[in-house]
């Protein structure tokens, strides 16, 4: 997978199971363009469905400024109205893509994560941000909503009156605020971030693959049932990891006091 070419994406394999994505446009802020949005597609869909030996994925942008300043503004400077729909068709593509990604996905929010930048960072299973980290939903200011997730994700990552104030308003919030009110997991300095996030993903690389991927889809398809279903969804998923050969691992690992080496099966 880390020899994939991206011309908007560096890949690379940092730790065993484990894929560093950057976006890669730091002359513009790692801004999404119609070819970003095309490579983050084609990424990620291909992570779901042939990930080969990737068990996890980090998220982070290029340069220490920005994470991704959101949608290109340069490049839809001239579009027409069916251009820009037209884009933004690859952008919603772009965000269920990521979503639907089976594999989890960490953010290292380098920089300032503004538009389309923080609905990505909203989209991601969870974040951890560099002290310095800024993000904001500007949409509003710009004469359109949020289109790729970001009334959904941030809603239900702060809560709907917080979202509302941050949309309504387009006011950028700091990464101590988005601690404070859930979007970011941990804050840590410049040039500890991007070890930290590897070092976390690293862990999870090295649990049962099986098993992390039926609990992310527990979780995020719980959430969306009642509580009922939600526990009836949960051991749907549970059931699928008794038969693996993973489950019998880690048991027998424990009893050896050794650690488990888990193949995905």
């Amino acid at each position: 997978m880390a020899s994939e070419d991206y011309s908007t994406l560096l890949l690379e394999a940092r730790e065993p199971h484990l894929l560093v994505v950057t976006l890669n446009r730091p002359e513009s802020a790692n801004a999404i363009n119609t070819q970003m949005g095309l490579d983050l597609v084609q990424l990620f869909e291909k992570l779901a469905l042939d990930p080969g030996d990737t068990r996890c994925a980090v998220l982070t942008g290029a340069g220490s400024k920005a994470f991704c300043a959101g949608g290109d503004l340069k490049e839809r400077k001239d579009m027409s109205d069916e251009d820009w729909r037209g884009q933004h068709l690859v952008f919603e593509r772009m965000i269920r893509a990521i979503l639907g990604c089976p594999l989890p996905i960490i953010g290292a929010v380098n920089g300032a994560a503004y538009g389309g930048g923080c609905e990505i960072a909203a989209a991601v299973d969870f974040l951890y941000a560099a002290e310095r980290a800024r993000f904001a939903l500007t949409e509003t200011t710009l004469g359109i909503i949020p289109g790729a997730g970001g009334t959904q994700n941030l809603a239900r990552a702060v809560g709907e009156k917080r979202a509302k104030e941050l949309i309504f308003s387009g006011k950028p919030f700091t990464a101590a605020q988005a601690l404070d009110w859930g979007l970011v997991n941990a804050i840590f300095s410049q040039d500890r971030l991007l070890d930290e996030t590897v070092e976390t993903a690293a862990n999870i690389a090295g649990n049962a693959p099986v098993a992390v991927r039926q609990a992310k889809l527990a979780i995020h398809r719980g959430l969306q049932m009642s509580l009922a279903d939600g526990l009836a969804f949960e051991i749907e998923a549970y059931n699928r990891t008794v038969v693996t050969e993973d489950r019998r691992e880690g048991v027998m690992a424990f009893n050896e006091k050794r650690k488990a080496q888990f193949r995905g099966r």
